[in-house]
């Protein structure tokens, strides 16, 4: 049974029963025809069917954000937003999709010589709760535009969202079973990828469920796409406009409550520009409306549950145990509900859990620096990889940093976000391939070499 819990109130809001096996079979089945059908489907028709899914979603935005807000707790206001993000996804791909898929013609002496780019067939995504629309369409919309079919394996505590997910495609005309949600503890994902139906794994989440994905992926020789956690790194310059750099900082800190992969989480900061550095961040922080996520005004919302907030205040405790300075916040609401107002700790160093590990809540972590050197050395001092921003005044100075920084997105003066025109992943622990972008829609396609002699 999969018990829905509303975080802002701790209220059981559904219960839903999990998708018995003759139907995961059956599923399996449906894609796997509906993948034979749609490849054989013309890119321009594909395209199509992705703008009429676009459509729908903007039309019912309010209500998936409604539902967003009543699973896990984002504010409505970012659950809009983040539903028009999926449909500028569709729309983008629809209209690009075909030239990144067209056949490249290569000079090897033959008559014709080409490269192709072919769908491989079903392809299994297993997605997280936090971004619960978006990681399932920046996953799916390259997957369906390039001629496969996609079973996605959703978190079970935002089966409302998966539901209503399934529904646009359904609505918006693709074949029967060429999108299908499965309703499915993390119990039971091997024997998803162990199937020969399923030619491939796309997985968001955390670094221990990523490595198991990949074991087992690996066993079944299945490609695999990993997008894992993140401790992403700003680094605030002896010349940075401090002012705006704190703005960015805190917006990217308290994004989705927190709760992101490429959440800005260590900012490491200049001696000289330290002390007004924590006094803006410490004002943009504490100026956040927290509340019922529902409400229009609120800016902050709950984080996913109670166990959310208990890991991040033990993260908080260690970190000061060890020495880090407590600027702002730093405990949970009493309460059935699950907030956590935001924090700032600052003299945070290696060793301490705000330094080394993800923290997947409103938590920032100063990192105070002589100079530029050290900033790049701590920056790159994690076993992550997922992104990193450069805040100065010399654009060739930061864009050479940027170069240096281990990371597979970087930004000089400005936020980390996902975008569709670009690829999207990380390095070390936070996974490997692509999502989004040519890179990413040519993930899942058989790279085929053709040559006529």
């Amino acid at each position: 049974m999969i018990e829905v819990v509303n975080p802002a109130t701790g209220e059981t809001i559904a219960r839903y029963e999990e998708t018995p096996v003759s139907e995961v079979r059956a599923a399996l089945e449906g894609a796997d025809r509906a993948h034979r059908q749609w490849r054989e489907t013309p890119c321009a028709e594909r395209a199509g069917r992705l703008r009429e899914v676009a459509r729908l979603l903007r039309r019912d935005a309010a209500d998936h954000a409604v539902t967003m807000a009543r699973e896990m707790g984002k504010p409505v206001r970012e659950g809009r937003a983040e539903v028009e993000k999926c449909a500028w996804a569709c729309e983008w791909f629809a209209e690009h999709a075909a030239d990144f898929l067209a056949p490249e013609p290569v000079e090897t002496g033959a008559r014709t010589s080409y490269v192709a780019f072919e769908p491989l067939g079903v392809v299994l995504g297993v997605m997280p709760w936090n971004f619960p629309f978006w990681q399932v369409f920046r996953f799916a919309v390259p997957t369906l535009m390039a001629g496969n079919a996609v079973l996605v394996k959703h978190a079970t505590k935002v089966p409302g969202c998966a539901e209503a997910i399934e529904a646009v495609f359904a609505k918006a005309g693709l074949p029967p079973g060429a999108f299908r949600s499965l309703r499915l503890g993390s119990r039971r994902v091997g024997a998803l990828i162990q199937s020969p139906r399923v030619r491939a794994v796309a997985f968001t989440g955390s670094v221990e469920a990523g490595r198991e994905v990949a074991r087992k992926s690996a066993a079944a020789l299945k490609k695999t796409v990993l997008e894992l956690g993140g401790s992403d790194p700003y680094l605030i310059l002896h010349d940075a406009d401090v002012a705006a750099a704190a703005e960015v900082c805190a917006q990217s800190r308290l994004l989705n409550g927190g709760q992101s992969c490429i959440a800005a989480k260590r900012f490491i900061v200049v001696s000289t520009q330290r002390k007004e550095f924590e006094e803006r961040l410490v004002d943009r922080m504490r100026a956040v409306r927290m509340g019922d996520p529902l409400d229009e005004a609120t800016t902050l919302g709950p984080l996913v549950d109670r166990d959310a907030c208990r890991r991040l205040d033990a993260q908080v405790r260690a970190s000061l145990e060890l020495g880090a300075v407590r600027l702002l916040g730093g405990s949970p609401v009493e309460g059935r509900g699950a907030f956590y107002p935001p924090a700032v700790l600052s003299d945070v160093t290696p060793g301490m859990p705000a330094f080394d590990e993800e923290v997947f809540g409103p938590v920032a972590a100063v990192i105070p620096v002589a100079e530029e050197r050290e900033a790049i050395r701590l920056a790159n001092a994690s076993p992550f990889g997922l992104g990193a921003a450069v805040f100065t005044r010399d654009l060739a100075r930061g864009e050479h940093i940027a170069r240096r920084l281990e990371a597979g997105s970087v930004v000089v003066n400005g936020m980390v976000r996902s975008d569709p025109r670009l690829p999207f992943g990380g390095v070390k622990d936070s996974g490997w391939g692509r999502e989004l972008s040519r890179h990413g829609i040519r993930e899942f396609v058989n790279v085929k070499s053709v040559r006529i002699t």
